[in-house]
């Protein structure tokens, strides 16, 4: 939710201190419920040009007044309110207990609102109700365009949908100004300014949606785009110089966008010799890529430090609660890294590693611990990702970054750590390192992230097989063969049916149709979001005797997590249809051999990506590989031993929400083609994969 405080002053914007205390004219509030998607509204309020600041739901209006946030439009405060289910609970209780908190200030003409339109409906007396079914993805939608919130808009537009509850009966005052079908999408109070919004304004899916936060904050709340990456430039500078004074900074430097550009601020804030540049080769980097990031560095004045610490992380520990249920401060260690297959002791494991060889660079250079701060080039959705209280103690973890372990958090309590980024969203760390003078092919790099390789290989020692898994693949083959299942009656069938359109299964049934189809469940595990949460979830795939049909593939892949809330990802099988899939997996784990596997795979596919000249098209590309051995025949009882990569390819704006580059249109066929002939040739590949998820249901990376 956010809070914003009307018309602004110019010099006002950027919250600075005045008699001690922080004054943020102009600026929005995003009260925080839990949902991930309060980052995406922070990012594109930001992207207005207006200042954004979060806080826990529960904030009272007099809280944020007294914290410096004022405004000059009659005493309102005008209030964003993130997505969630009703029904839903976060950490401290029920959101509709809370919800009422709110209700004093709306009713009182304290706030103007852009809610979530269930909390509103609920609070001024209308009523909620659970769906049968979920809405979640892509919709078109009706909108009432004389309603000053959809001004601009056409009368049909796509939106997000991510509810599994909706408004039923009206609350007096409102009128319904957006509908999904007979689903109300939307609900305004036009005279007292009261807007709920059902689906997701804030995401690029929501093809308009920026228009729609726009309309908000420009002519509803009356705000103004003071809030520019030039002037958070200066008080980046100025805070730098306050807090480090003469001291010097260690600055963990990855060769990444965000890395770089805290490395050049510091520079540009400090005298050259404050700033000890240093790259950690943590032995998960790509190929070659230390020596191309000493290099690149190196053009740019950058003196670095490289340390090549490859063994002390692959035997790296840290120390981890005694289970996820115990709350008490005991503590246990982990296994060392080269053992573990948790995604989050991973990155938790790398994260604390990271520091510790840090504080062994200090003492090899004859410096004081107490006397250098550490900097890394920490961003605000990691933050927020995390979990953490810099940025958003609410929100549910969706993963652990290695930037932000609790090691990391002590020293930010001990007031060690600077991170001149922390408020900053990727695209606007872009546009800082243009304005410091950093080359083109440095700004726009492919993010790649700290934990390397590490979190691109899917580390298992057995497979992922619940008691779910032959009733989810018994609704997968009635998918994939649709036109025939339905001519079969099947209490199945009716499931398929009930969680889809008529729309969908005329789709469903022209798709089989036409192509010979089979799905079935992979016995892995991956890392998605859904309804706001982490999801730890099964990956569907699907293999064809003909040639891929790439928009049926993408159909099937926003279908089938619609359906069965237990997959996350759906990936395309090149090659002959499997016949039997694997239902075990290769024993992996962060060994040389697993890695020089996937540096070799990763290595072909971007040497490929670059030279067909459509890097630039491509957000990001993981290669990832897994303990998957397909092609054997279970009756000679053959071991798994060989593995498989998936191609992930994804496009966004702002990485919170985005698609996979369909194959032909997005990026060429041939290109993708020519990456699986290529990456079949490393010894031990048993197939190569296509990831077709967006996001949500699945993550940009795997784990």
């Amino acid at each position: 939710m956010a809070l914003c405080n009307g018309d602004a002053k110019p010099d006002n914007a950027g919250g600075e201190l005045k008699d001690g205390q922080h004054h943020y004219e102009g600026a929005v509030v995003i009260l925080d419920a839990g949902a991930q998607y309060g980052k995406v509204i922070d990012r594109r309020v930001r992207e207005l040009f207006v200042q954004s600041e979060i806080f826990p739901l529960e904030t009272p209006a007099f809280a944020i007044r007294e914290q410096g946030f004022r405004d000059r439009c009659e005493n309102t405060l005008t209030v964003l309110l993130q997505h969630f289910d009703v029904g839903s609970t976060c950490r401290g209780g029920s959101l509709v207990s809370k919800s009422q908190r709110l209700a004093s200030k709306i009713k009182t003409k304290q706030a103007w609102e852009l809610p979530c339109a269930k909390m509103m409906n609920k609070v001024f007396g209308g009523t909620v109700h659970k769906k049968s079914v979920r809405e979640d993805g892509v919709f078109n939608i009706t909108l009432d365009n004389t309603c000053s919130l959809f001004r601009g808009l056409q009368k049909e537009e796509l939106v997000l949908l991510t509810h599994g509850d909706s408004v039923d009966k009206v609350a007096d005052g409102f009128k319904v100004v957006a509908q999904s079908g007979n689903i109300i999408a939307g609900i305004a109070n036009e005279s007292k300014k009261l807007y709920g919004a059902q689906f997701h304004p804030e995401v690029s899916l929501t093809v308009n949606g920026k228009m729609i936060l726009k309309n908000f904050l420009y002519d509803i709340a009356g705000c103004s785009g003071t809030f520019t990456v030039e002037n958070r430039e200066l008080q980046c500078i100025q805070d730098i110089k306050e807090k480090v004074g003469s001291s010097k900074v260690l600055v963990l430097l990855s060769g990444g966008v965000d890395s770089t550009v805290c490395t050049a601020l510091l520079n540009r804030a400090l005298n050259r010799d404050q700033v000890i540049a240093v790259h950690i080769d943590n032995g998960f980097m790509r190929k070659r890529e230390s020596q191309s990031v000493e290099e690149a560095l190196k053009k740019l004045g950058i003196q670095v430090k490289v340390v090549n610490a490859a063994h002390s992380f692959y035997n790296g520990t840290t120390t981890l609660p005694i289970s996820d249920e115990d709350r008490t401060p005991r503590k246990r260690i982990s296994k060392t890294l080269n053992m573990t297959t948790s995604p989050e002791e991973k990155r938790k494991i790398i994260g604390d590693t990271f520091v510790k060889i840090a504080n062994e660079v200090i003492g090899e250079m004859n410096l004081k611990p107490e006397e250098v701060f550490l900097a890394q080039g920490t961003l605000r959705p990691d933050l927020i990702e995390s979990a953490s209280l810099v940025a958003s103690g609410k929100a549910e973890v969706i993963k652990t970054h290695h930037n932000d372990t609790e090691l990391i958090r002590k020293l930010r309590e001990e007031g060690k750590v600077i991170e001149p980024l922390k408020d900053f969203h990727k695209d606007e760390v872009r546009v800082l390192g243009r304005e410091l003078g950093l080359p083109e092919e440095l700004v726009s790099r492919h993010p790649f992230p700290g934990p390397g390789l590490a979190i691109r290989v899917i580390c298992a020692e057995e497979p992922y097989v619940c008691k779910d898994f032959p009733e989810t693949n018994n609704i997968l083959k009635i998918v994939a063969d649709f036109s025939a299942s339905v001519k079969k009656p099947h209490t199945l069938l009716q499931r398929v049916k009930a969680c889809t359109t008529e729309e969908d299964q005329e789709k469903l049934m022209q798709i089989t149709s036409l192509h010979s189809l089979n799905a079935f469940l992979l016995p892995i595990k991956t890392v998605g979001v859904q309804g706001d949460c982490r999801s730890y979830s099964y990956v569907c795939g699907i293999s064809s005797k003909d040639v891929p049909h790439w928009e049926s593939l993408m159909f099937l892949a926003r279908l089938i997590p619609r359906m069965c809330h237990n997959i996350n990802r759906v990936v395309y099988v090149f090659g002959p249809p499997v016949k039997e899939p694997p239902t075990d997996v290769t024993p992996t784990f962060l060994t040389t051999g697993v890695l020089s596997t996937l540096r070799q795979a990763d290595f072909e596919a971007h040497n490929i990506l670059r030279e067909s000249g459509y890097a630039g098209k491509i957000s990001q590309m993981p290669i990832i590989l897994t303990p998957l051995h397909f092609d054997r025949d279970p009756l000679q009882k053959q071991p798994s031993c060989q593995r498989s990569v998936v191609i992930r390819t994804f496009i966004t704006s702002d990485f919170m929400t985005g698609i996979a580059a369909t194959p032909g249109n997005e990026i060429p066929e041939e290109v993708v083609l020519k990456m699986v002939v290529e990456i079949k040739k490393i010894p031990g590949i048993s197939r190569v994969m296509y990831d077709l998820t967006s996001k949500p249901p699945g993550t940009t990376e795997w784990e």
